[in-house]
């Protein structure tokens, strides 16, 4: 294959220019062309003519070669129109398939540049770009895609009309849609007889109209294309017959049997969560043996940490349980169970009994194998009596400045029973949080 013939099949577009020059610079490749028509044809009367008026040099990016931009260089002579009824007296040539007027770019960067802008957009689109050597911005992709022509409206035989909402519950428009290739042909602005009728008018040759059963489409159809077939699409068939049985139902509803209702099924008792698996319980379960081993050997919780790459407070958590199970222990809602509500029912019993002293408690909790301190069980948070047992009855406040004492704002006496004032400071304080402040006040 000769050189002439492997440049026509690469640059098809570029036969009808003479090459004078090819040349890189930089990282593009720059050629230098003329074109060889002795006469063009003027654009507005396409009257040919053969006088020159002047030459100039035109640059046009082109398709990339290789990775690499192509920038043409091409001389352009212009012309004069002598025909003396033509708007146009002066007029440049050109190169069919590769120039249009005041445009930059030749014909297949356009097309290529639009393709790109329709599928990907303006930002991802010129990142693109970038990367095939056709480094454009953003914004001259989407003006690349709004300056195409929109393509011809093919008349479909069978049409299908329906309406959409552009504000839902005040602004509708209507879709035509080709129901054999299903693609949209055209959207109405509105949703009435008139668009419908007019569209039909300007676009003769629908032959079958698919449509749902409102009257409005009905009669623009009638007068747009009274020769077309109207038919009823399944979608609305199924939805105005659902639509007729049940207003037929509610209708007849005295008529109707009355049906016994059928006893409510007994719910299972929840059963409690049962041993957790998976690979964090493996995990916390093989650490707990490691922490227990090592402690039995006479490790010390600073040898263990160096020795587990563990954190402290992490090691002093797995030595204080006594199994793998407490670490893993949940009630369902994601929090583990309070020590605390383990003696819950010999709480409610003390407390039922009036003895609210949290020192008598502690005691107490402590010869049943309690082993937390006081300090825990005053921060311990419980819906049950396991927190209300443990909160002291509240400090009397002192009077005022603006009552004195003896009124009835600040009584000098409390002749309420400790069960009493354990009520209000509950009423009082709903989360049932206990600060060690307060315990500090019980105990002095």
């Amino acid at each position: 294959m000769s050189l002439s013939s492997l440049f026509t099949l690469l640059f098809p577009h570029l036969v009808d220019l003479r090459i004078d020059d090819v040349y890189r610079a930089g990282l593009s490749v720059r050629i230098v062309a003329s074109t060889r028509a002795e006469d063009a044809a003027c654009p507005v009367c396409a009257t040919r003519s053969q006088r020159v008026h002047s030459r100039y040099v035109r640059r046009l990016a082109d398709t990339p070669v290789s990775g690499q931009e192509v920038l043409i260089h091409l001389g352009v002579r212009r012309f004069f129109c002598d025909v003396p009824a033509c708007g146009r007296r002066i007029f440049a040539g050109q190169v069919p398939g590769l120039t249009v007027p005041h445009a930059r770019r030749s014909r297949g960067l356009s097309d290529v540049l639009a393709g790109i802008g329709m599928a990907l957009g303006g930002r991802a689109g010129a990142r693109l770009a970038a990367r095939v050597a056709a480094a454009v911005s953003r914004m001259t992709l989407l003006r690349q895609v709004r300056a195409e022509r929109e393509p011809e409206v093919c008349v479909p035989r069978v049409l299908g009309v329906d309406d959409f909402a552009l504000r839902k519950g005040h602004v509708y428009g209507t879709l035509l849609v080709d129901a054999q290739t299903r693609r949209p042909v055209e959207l109405l602005p509105e949703r009435s007889a008139q668009a419908l009728k007019e569209w039909l008018i300007q676009h003769p040759g629908v032959e079958v109209v698919c449509r749902d059963r409102a009257g409005g489409y009905a009669d623009g159809i009638a007068q747009g294309a009274p020769e077309a077939v109207q038919v009823a699409d399944r979608f609305h068939l199924w939805q105005n017959l659902a639509a007729a049985v049940e207003r037929a139902v509610a209708r007849h509803r005295r008529d109707l049997p009355r049906t016994t209702p059928e006893p409510a099924p007994t719910t299972p008792p929840a059963e409690s969560p049962g041993i957790r698996q998976g690979p964090l319980a493996e995990r916390t379960r093989r650490r707990h043996r490691q922490v227990h081993n090592l402690l039995a050997q006479g490790r010390t919780i600073t040898e263990i940490v160096g020795e587990l790459d563990l954190a402290r407070n992490t090691v002093r958590r797995f030595a204080r349980a006594a199994t793998a199970e407490e670490l893993l222990a949940h009630d369902g809602t994601g929090k583990r169970p309070r020590r605390l509500e383990r003696y819950d029912a010999y709480l409610r019993e003390r407390f039922a009994h009036e003895c609210t002293n949290a020192v008598v408690l502690w005691d107490e909790l402590q010869q049943q194998g309690y082993g937390e301190a006081m300090r825990a069980c005053a921060t311990t948070s419980a819906p049950g009596a396991a927190s209300q047992c443990l909160r002291p009855n509240p400090p009397s406040r002192p009077p005022s400045v603006r009552s004195p004492p003896g009124s009835s704002a600040t009584p000098t006496t409390s002749n309420t029973s400790s069960n009493s004032s354990s009520k209000l400071y509950s009423e009082l304080v709903p989360n049932w949080l206990v600060s060690a402040s307060v315990f500090r006040a019980s105990l002095a």
